[in-house]
């Protein structure tokens, strides 16, 4: 047949329906088409809304998932034919495309290794093999001017001599990592002492017995590493035995041991203590011992100021209540109640002159008649002018008039409770004053109303053994606390509002600060809790100054100390600033302890009291007496 006839072997087809030619086909990828074809019309991507479900579907159940591939230019899915794959795993193999090629043909020496003796080409040489070139020889003539004129430099000739450079020169000297600083020196060997001598003294040398321990101990466990020996003199000493072996464990040391930094924090213990101003710039507060107030024969249990600052009442054990002079500590009225006075209030309203006594079951209201006699005498028609309602309440005290012998006394009310009454306080206004009874039913607390004569019981329910209550200075809160808490109630809501734990075994006392934010409670295991009741019911801060048991704290109502008294027979002064910043915590300091009351069975102090207006502090105590700081 005609060679040109032949049919050429069969090649797979380019599929040329997109015209776009050799451009990266990324650039269609956000379009709904794909190129164009012959005609110039838009090659449309084929729907592909396959999720991953779909695929995983698919791949299980086509049997030719696995030879399918997706044409870029368009977009198609093209199942590959056997000779395709055969062709992809032979390039995988990295082997030759083509089937037919052999690549290990044998190869046709074209040269011997025999010389012929007929050369294999005999062409006579060039004429310009054996004439001197003129284009060089004009090359050369170029040079020579130019060296000689001193454009070009002959090389200079190279120096051997090596040069050595610091390899720290340029190293910034502050750097922490600088080499001189991480320098850890290596530590000095334990310089020979007498053991070592070639005459040792006698005692260092050893006997048979210490020369057999020292054998049987362990290596490590020896004092010394040698046997100490003696000898005449020092040419008799032989050669160190152990000399290498001793010189190689020290080059050991050096360069296995590890060496770290230790980075120590030099902290002055100065600067660990909380910076307190001093004592002096927190000045007025009480510092010295003015005025003794004589009389009672008892211990004096309890303390009360009128809201001049003018009358102090005092009550005791011996049964008797006294009315002193402030200024002059002259007892103006001596007041025989018949029984132990365990507290005494003045009451806070300075248009009121009544003072609230509490001695066993009973709360008498005594108007002291002493100063403004316009004072007294009105609030005597106060009480007069009261009308007893038409029918008769259930209370759950009884309110009963002072008898003619009472009355000439000053006692002008009686309140009788069914036990004994151990405290008592009144409310800011003057008309309001709660009572605390010894017992342990829900009728321990009790508010009576005066102008009215009507007492309530504002609790249904026994919390534990109230220890002492308090009406707060502003709002209508009424602090009670027990032996371990202290509970806030809300008496407009009628609801327990917060409940303070006191970090104290039992409390004994408890005072507010007139700004109503701040509350002190004092303890018998010698703690002092300030707590601020914006920031938590926890304690802000504990203050353990006292030896023994406190009895008392106070506040005073404008300048910002507060005081404790306790067992241990002293009365400690604290400055506490309370700030208006609410992001400012309160300042604590102690500033003096105020001495002088003499220790009488085991008891100290039993109640401290600051003077309305000037910063005064009074202080009762167990050795009948009343004290005054100023």
């Amino acid at each position: 047949p005609c060679p040109a006839l032949t049919p050429l072997p069969s090649a797979p087809l380019q599929d040329i329906r997109n015209t776009v030619g050799n451009i990266p086909m990324e650039w269609y990828q956000d379009f709904p088409h794909i190129g164009y074809n012959l005609e110039g019309k838009r090659i449309y991507k084929p729907i592909r809304n396959k999720d991953e479900l779909d695929m995983f579907l698919e791949k299980m159940e086509n049997p030719d998932y696995w030879r399918t591939v997706q044409d870029k230019m368009t977009g198609a899915d093209i199942k590959l034919t056997d000779e395709q794959v055969d062709l992809v795993h032979r390039l995988q193999k990295g082997q030759f495309g083509d089937v037919h090629f052999n690549p290990y043909e044998p190869a046709v020496d074209f040269f011997t290794h025999e010389v012929m003796i007929h050369p294999v080409t005999n062409r006579p040489a060039d004429k310009r093999s054996f004439i001197p070139s003129l284009i060089e020889k004009e090359k050369v003539s170029k040079l020579v001017h130019a060296i000689k004129m001193g454009w070009i430099k002959p090389r200079k000739p190279k120096d051997d001599t090596p040069t050595y450079y610091d390899l720290w020169a340029h190293e910034d000297p502050n750097s922490i990592l600088g080499r001189h600083k991480m320098h850890v020196p290596a530590p000095k060997m334990k310089l020979p002492g007498h053991e070592e001598s070639y005459n040792p003294p006698p005692e260092y040398l050893l006997s048979e017995e210490e020369k057999l321990a020292w054998e049987q101990q362990e290596p490590a466990e020896r004092k010394l590493n040698f046997v100490p020996q003696q000898y005449r003199c020092l040419r008799a000493v032989p050669a160190y035995s152990r000399f290498i072996h001793e010189r190689f464990e020290r080059c050991l040391d050096l360069y296995l041991c590890p060496r770290q930094r230790k980075m120590r924090v030099n902290v002055d213990p100065e600067d660990l203590i909380p910076k307190l101003p001093k004592p002096r710039d927190l000045q007025p507060f009480p510092t010295t011992q003015a005025l003794v107030y004589r009389g009672h024969t008892s211990l004096v249990r309890c303390l009360s100021i009128s809201p001049s600052g003018q009358w102090l009442v005092s009550g005791s054990d011996d049964c008797t209540v006294r009315f002193w002079e402030v200024c002059t500590a002259r007892c103006m009225k001596n007041l025989p109640v018949g029984g132990v006075v365990k507290s005494v209030a003045w009451n806070p309203n300075p248009t009121i002159c009544l003072v609230a006594i509490c001695v066993e079951q009973s709360v008498l209201l005594v108007n002291p008649c002493l100063g403004d006699k316009l004072l007294y005498g009105a609030t005597d028609q106060l009480l007069e002018s009261y009308v007893a309602p038409e029918e008769e309440r259930v209370q759950p005290v009884q309110w009963v008039m002072a008898t003619m012998e009472e009355h000439s006394k000053g006692v002008r009310l009686v309140i009788q409770h069914s036990k004994a009454v151990k405290q008592v306080t009144w409310h800011g206004k003057g008309d309001y004053f709660a009572s605390v009874v010894s017992d342990n039913s829900n009728m321990q607390v009790l508010i009576h109303q005066t102008s009215k004569r009507w007492s309530q019981n504002p609790f249904r329910k026994s919390k534990g053994l109230v220890q002492c209550v308090l009406f707060h200075p502003i709002r209508p809160y009424f602090f009670v606390a027990t032996q371990r808490y202290v509970r806030v109630y809300n008496l407009l809501k009628q609801e327990l509002t917060k409940k303070l734990m006191t970090n104290c075994k039992w409390v004994s006392s408890m005072a507010i600060h007139p700004g109503g934010d701040n509350i002190i409670c004092g303890s018998y295991d010698s703690k002092l809790a300030w707590f601020d009741l914006d920031l938590s019911t926890r304690p802000y801060q504990l203050l353990r100054h006292h030896k023994k048991a406190l009895r008392s704290v106070a506040f005073h109502k404008h300048y910002p100390l507060f005081a404790s008294g306790s067992d241990d027979g002293t009365v400690i002064v604290c400055h506490g600033m309370v700030y208006n910043d609410l992001l400012q915590n309160p300042l604590l300091v102690p500033v003096k302890v105020l001495k002088g009351h003499v220790l009488t069975l085991d008891l100290g102090v039993l109640d401290v009291l600051f003077h309305p207006t000037q910063p005064w502090v009074f202080s009762s105590g167990a050795d009948g007496t009343v004290r005054l700081y100023t």
